[in-house]
């Protein structure tokens, strides 16, 4: 038994194997069409292939699209009083209703923190800024179980 080794690219058409006269080579061609596949198989039995060199490459999965990452969306919750949105609705003057949402109102604020001595950069609900001011960043964190070394 002869054993055929080719390298071939990562596509593999139609390959045709023909016998040189003095029966010790076998050359192989690749072909374009795919007709000649069949025929290929019929002059392949009895010999052994060795599939060592090929280069197999694994094919892209058609149903996932490129995407870029997502970003991390900042959710509309204050993490010290834990107010969230609340869900209302539109009456119109025919009485046809539509939800919409009333929102927390939110506001980025840099509070000077004593024990840490710098100052943290917090979302925070006006409610909550008020009770900070009255009971002090610590109480209130401490309170909501919110650790501001992470910040």
């Amino acid at each position: 038994m002869a054993t055929i080794t080719a390298t071939l690219g990562p596509m593999m058409m139609g390959v045709s194997v023909s016998k040189s006269p003095n029966m010790g080579r076998l050359s192989l061609k690749t072909s374009n069409t795919c007709s000649e596949i069949g025929s290929v198989a019929s002059q392949l039995s009895g010999l052994k292939i060795s599939t060592a060199h090929f280069q197999i490459t694994a094919p892209l999965p058609i149903s996932a699209p490129l995407r870029r990452a997502l970003q991390p969306v900042a959710r509309r919750v204050c993490p010290l009083t834990g107010k969230k949105s609340n869900k209302a609705n539109l009456v119109s003057h025919s009485n046809h209703r539509t939800i919409k949402r009333q929102f927390v109102n939110l506001q980025y604020k840099r509070i000077w923190w004593e024990a840490g001595k710098r100052f943290v950069k917090l979302r925070l609900s006006t409610k909550a800024i008020k009770t900070i001011e009255k009971n002090g960043l610590d109480a209130v964190a401490k309170k909501a179980g919110v650790d501001l070394r992470k910040k």
